[in-house]
Parts: structure tokens; sequence; C-alpha cells
């Protein structure tokens, strides 16, 4: 696994992985957002053949994760599962029972729609809304944060975000990002099977592509 990024924010470390996560070394936690497991299996059972194999190499890349970092938490930012339940379901239940002593929050977010009693079977706990932790909260829209003010600073998902490449003779490029502006940092969506949407940087903002292996900062 290559180096990971290093980033202070409001005097927590945070480490930028290329595999789309952040370890947060001061709560030993591991925050990612928009993983959309079972999305392949849904789009299967619609008649549209998406390989199994994007699901199972984003299952290995959450494996990597908790095995480099030893987390003590997961802290995911919403759509953790795509829709209802399926294989891949079966598949990360057979994965937890391997990794039973970690703790897994899930920050609801509007693809959560599997059924209680199955994260009460995975011993996940799962927050409605905003979930605060130490100096930072989490939430999954950014858009659905209260009209007043905070001083937590607060990260979110959704919206899957991504930066455009420019090079000479025209040539451009989009990759997912991690976007820290003043108030709000958006995750890049963990999930290989997923779009971008280009994100407008605030003056201050901080930006990081994530290119193959590499953490490119932007600005």
């Amino acid at each position: 696994m290559k180096a990971p990024h290093s980033f202070t924010l409001f005097g927590q470390q945070l480490w930028l992985t290329p595999m789309k996560a952040i370890y947060w070394e001061d709560q030993a936690a591991l925050i990612l957002s928009d993983l959309h497991f079972g999305k392949t299996g849904h789009f299967r059972k619609s008649g549209i053949g998406v390989p199994q194999e994007v699901f199972k190499q984003d299952l290995q890349r959450l494996f990597h994760l908790v095995q480099y970092y030893k987390p003590k938490e997961l802290i995911i930012v919403g759509d953790f599962f795509h829709s209802s339940h399926n294989l891949e379901s079966d598949w990360f239940a057979r994965w937890r029972k391997d990794h039973a002593a970690l703790a897994i929050t899930l920050v609801r977010g509007n693809h959560d729609i599997l059924q209680a009693s199955w994260y009460e079977e995975q011993d996940i706990q799962v927050q409605q809304g905003i979930f605060t932790k130490g100096p930072f909260r989490f939430i999954h829209d950014p858009e659905e944060l209260p009209e007043e003010e905070d001083d937590t600073y607060t990260f979110s998902g959704h919206l899957h975000p991504g930066v455009l490449l420019s090079g000479s003779g025209k040539q451009s490029l989009r990759l997912p990002c991690f976007y820290f502006g003043k108030a709000t940092a958006i995750l890049p969506a963990f999930s290989g099977f997923s779009g971008l949407a280009l994100v407008s940087p605030e003056p201050g903002a901080a930006v990081f592509a994530i290119a193959g292996q590499e953490i490119i900062p932007i600005q």
C-alpha cells in the first residue's frame, strides 16, 4: 500500500489514502462513504450484466484498509449498501464475522434501506441525521445540515466529488477527490462503481485528487 497523505484538521491527524478512505489517527477510526455494496447485484437483478468482480474489489480494499490500519472503528458516512438485501449482503455478513471486534457506525444515507434487524445482526450502530465524535460531526448529505451555524467541522458524502485535470493537447481527466471546505468536507465515493460530480472549490478549500495509488494536492 502506498503511503497515505498527511493532513491536519482542527488539531487532528488525518491520513488520506488512495483507497478512498481517511484514517483518523487520534480516534483509531477509518472514515469512508458511499460504499454502495450490493449495487452490482442490484443491477444484475434488473438484467444488466455488471460483473461481481467490482464488488469483490471494493470488499478487498476494505479488507486491506482494516488489515493495514487496524482501526477500532469504521465510520461510514452513508450509503453503505445500495438497496435491498442480495447475495452481496450475505458476503459482507461473512466478512463481518471475521471482524466482530471492529465497531461499525453507519450514518444513514438515502440508499440505506435494509431492515433494522439486519444491521443489528451485523452489530452495526445506525445513526440517523448527524453523528458527532470529537471535534467532528458526520452527515450523509451536506445539503441536510441545519442552517444555524455550528463550530463543529462536518464530514459528508453523497455527492461523489471529482475534479477535472486538463493537460496539453486538450487532454483532460476526471478523478475522484477529497474536498475540504471551510466548514464541511466531502468524501469520495468508496465504490468503484459510481459516477463523479465535479466540484467548484470555494476560496481556501483544500482539494486532493486520487490518481491510482497517488494523492495529488490540487489546491
